[in-house]
């Protein structure tokens, strides 16, 4: 049954049904996790918001990795290292004036003793990821396949290694603590609607099609004049870009940051969260990161004991950590394409259930 038929004893009409088709994707998960982001905040529970927070800050992360490794199918290693450019660079600029001379005594004399405006450091330290994605991808983009995920990987041991060893500028492998903490759940529910809206505009692009159609037949893209090149160059850059925003929302949550908290552990849950959502479609990734989060959260809780009728109960150290390589494990086994096996939320599937409900 066409959809303007099942449409028809709606209020929705022809026209605006296509608009609302078009943009349902982005509009299926933003108004979630707007709604979610201010009813944590009504609620006043502190921890709970906390979780909320980081899960969006996480959303962030993973739609930046979808933009470049969902729509290429290049898996890339290196993408935090552009989250750890932007969080030192907002940290450079919005950071404890008083004591920058005496730890980071290397900063430029416009740095050393003054901050920036919040707002306008966010856009600057994006604008750094932005450009080093660019130089990165200007020399990386140029690999295919295995080659280009493992130069991503050299890519990031190089960013750590740089930032771990330039002590007067980054306090070497100590952490910079006292960056404003500023960022709340809806303000990282807006900064998750931005990279959703981002990627969904940018996979809908003339570019966007043509990466997609490159992950699908390389060769068949190239003979029909297809710059794999630019494409994937482009993905990268835009993709760097919404990495930034993530490494800024993230340091201005926990307000510290260190070379530790941008490397391998952050690149594997991150990558995790992807594959389990399903890399290929834009809904995989923010459901990815609602799976593994919601699992780490419940476990750890768990680890940390509760209360149950009088009696504390607590499940021994590492649970955690097991419980989620299962769950991956049986999601890879049994769903190889991720839980949303490349769709995307569709308004189509919606109306036809209440239009079988109705019948």
């Amino acid at each position: 049954m066409k959809s303007q038929d099942i449409c028809a004893n709606r209020t929705i009409t022809p026209a605006n049904d296509g608009m609302l088709q078009a943009w349902w994707p982005v509009i299926a998960i933003i108004v979630p996790l707007l709604l979610i982001a201010f009813g944590v905040v009504a609620s006043g529970n502190q921890e709970v918001q906390s979780m909320v927070t980081l899960a969006l800050i996480r959303i962030v992360t993973v739609v930046g990795l979808y933009i470049f490794i969902g729509n290429s199918g290049i898996v890339s290693f290196g993408h935090v290292a552009f989250m750890a450019i932007a969080a030192y660079a907002t940290a450079w600029q919005t950071c404890c004036e008083a004591l920058k001379p005496m730890v980071m005594p290397g900063l430029p004399a416009f740095l050393l003793d003054k901050s920036m405006p919040i707002w306008s450091s966010g856009l600057v330290s994006v604008a750094l990821a932005c450009i080093a994605a660019f130089i990165v991808g200007l020399i990386l983009m140029r690999l295919s396949g295995l080659a280009a995920s493992i130069s991503t990987l050299a890519a990031l041991f190089i960013f750590n290694t740089v930032y771990s060893n330039w002590d007067s500028v980054t306090m070497g492998t100590a952490s910079i603590v006292g960056l404003p903490a500023f960022v709340t759940a809806p303000i990282a529910a807006g900064g998750a609607a931005i990279a959703v809206i981002v990627a969904f505009v940018y996979q809908k692009s003339k570019w966007g099609l043509l990466l997609r159609a490159s992950r699908e037949d390389e060769v068949a893209a190239k003979a029909a004049g297809v710059s794999l090149y630019w494409s994937r160059l482009i993905a990268f850059t835009l993709s760097g870009a919404v990495m930034g925003m993530a490494g800024v929302l993230q340091a201005h949550f926990v307000g510290t940051i260190s070379t530790d908290s941008f490397f391998l552990d952050l690149t594997f849950i991150t990558l995790a969260m992807l594959i389990v959502g399903g890399m290929r479609s834009l809904a995989g990734a923010v459901v990815g990161v609602v799976v593994v989060q919601s699992i780490t959260e419940i476990f750890r809780q768990l680890e940390s004991g509760i209360s149950v009728a009088g009696n504390q109960f607590s499940l021994p150290t590492g649970v955690q950590e097991l419980v989620l390589a299962s769950a991956m494990l049986l999601i890879l086994i049994y769903r190889r394409d991720g839980l949303m096996a490349g769709r995307e939320f569709s308004i189509d599937r919606v109306l036809r259930k209440l239009q079988r409900m109705k019948i």
